[in-house]
């Protein structure tokens, strides 16, 4: 028996508020995170900007010596975590903790400790090198660090799928309870990348927006001037469960997490199928999961990075999916204001998403000021707009040709 899904909380921190409803109130004022780099002198950078989570302090969920054996990605991930199982008032104890997972993605990992720890490998030798590197640094440890903490035992686990990491763990996790290996998970992405060497990589490689004399329009989905991705940080943490078990605890339930698909470009190593194809396949699998027709969307929360291909695959896979419907369905890339998150991505955009369903709003894509004629979608420019919102499809596609989609539907209580 495939048993219901539901969120009952969500835990963020972001470049644009250091929690759930700070983050929540900026994305609907369409305020952007992005700004010149602080974390490093990047001066002789091609690219000085990023969406830094600035003024975050992990001593609100850590001491000082976890804080100190922790890499900033799992610091994130276990301060989002603690905040959504307190917003879904889920109480773990020894009865039920076998029955309650984890999964907290990340694309990355721990690259600021290795960054930090190579360097005092050249510079002091090797015997200076900090004996809790290899736990700081593995994708795997914002989970191990969350479980431990928070005295999960069920299923715990890292999906590390780029930029659909985040997507991937939420998505996981719904499978997990829909065949009952579980009755509730705490699921999501962290990413702390803004560091010299994958600033540089990524810069290298073509994908980073070099507007640095303007950095709060540097991230433009769908504008005909967009060039490139923002980097972002932060996490994002969900607790879904299975909807019996929520509702015999009196959780509130904000909505149902009713279909995810994931798929395979197998195409290129950065860029997308042509088309779109194999983010339209995803798209698919959820809806039909979901038992959703293209006439039952209400908002798409798009990967929109503010590449050229991203944005105009995207935009095709949107119109091979729904028909003539994608251009009256509202769609947002709220990347535009937290720049991407990388690993944390699809995760925060899920939350986005279910927040859009619980408030009916629809965030904004912030400095779509000139569209190209190819992304011709309605794409929400620059206010957030009201209207009752049933159904969301958030998608997350990444380096690597990994296409992932959530749908979330209202639950009529």
């Amino acid at each position: 028996m495939e048993r219901k899904v539901v969120v009952t909380g969500i835990g963020i921190v972001s470049p644009v508020g250091l929690d759930r409803d700070s983050t929540w109130k900026a994305i609907l004022a369409g305020q952007s995170g992005i700004d010149r780099i602080s974390a490093f002198d990047a001066e002789a950078f091609e690219t000085k900007i990023a969406a830094e989570a600035k003024g975050f302090d992990p001593l609100v969920a850590m001491d000082k010596k976890e804080a100190r054996r922790a890499d900033r990605f799992v610091q994130f991930a276990t301060v989002a975590a603690i905040e959504a199982v307190k917003h879904a008032d889920l109480k773990i104890t020894p009865e039920n903790a076998t029955d309650i997972g984890c999964i907290i993605g990340s694309g990355i990992g721990g690259i600021g400790t290795i960054s930090e720890q190579h360097k005092v490998l050249f510079e002091k030798g090797p015997s200076r090198v900090t004996p809790f590197l290899i736990p700081m640094i593995i994708a795997d440890m914002g989970s191990g660090h969350v479980s431990i903490r928070l005295g999960t035992k069920g299923p715990n686990f890292c999906t590390v799928s780029a930029c659909s990491s985040g997507a991937d763990a939420i998505g996981e996790s719904f499978e997990i309870i829909r065949r009952g290996d579980a009755k509730a998970m705490v699921a999501g992405g962290a990413e702390a990348a803004i560091v010299p060497i994958s600033v540089a990589g990524f810069s290298s490689a073509g994908a980073l927006s070099k507007r640095n004399d303007n950095p709060k329009a540097a991230s433009r989905p769908f504008d005909a001037q967009r060039d490139g991705f923002v980097m972002g940080e932060g996490a994002a943490v969900l607790v879904i469960e299975e909807l019996e078990f929520a509702k015999a605890r009196g959780a509130r339930i904000l909505c149902e997490l009713a279909g995810y698909g994931a798929t395979a470009d197998a195409n290129h190593i950065t860029q997308p199928a042509p088309g779109g194809e194999g983010a339209a396949r995803a798209m698919r699998i959820a809806m039909r999961k979901a038992n959703l027709t293209p006439k039952d969307v209400d908002y798409i929360n798009a990967h929109g990075t503010s590449t050229q291909l991203n944005d105009k695959y995207e935009t095709m896979a949107l119109k091979a999916v729904l028909g003539e419907d994608a251009y009256k369905i509202p769609i947002s890339s709220t990347k535009s204001m937290t720049g991407h998150m990388i690993g944390a991505a699809g995760a925060i955009e899920a939350g986005f998403s279910v927040m859009a369903i619980t408030d009916s709003i629809i965030p904004p894509t912030i400095n779509l000021e000139n569209p190209d004629p190819e992304c011709d979608l309605n794409y929400v420019p620059n206010l957030a707009r009201k209207g009752m919102v049933r159904t969301v499809l958030s998608n997350s596609f990444g380096f690597g040709g990994h296409n992932s989609c959530l749908a979330f539907k209202r639950v009529i209580q």
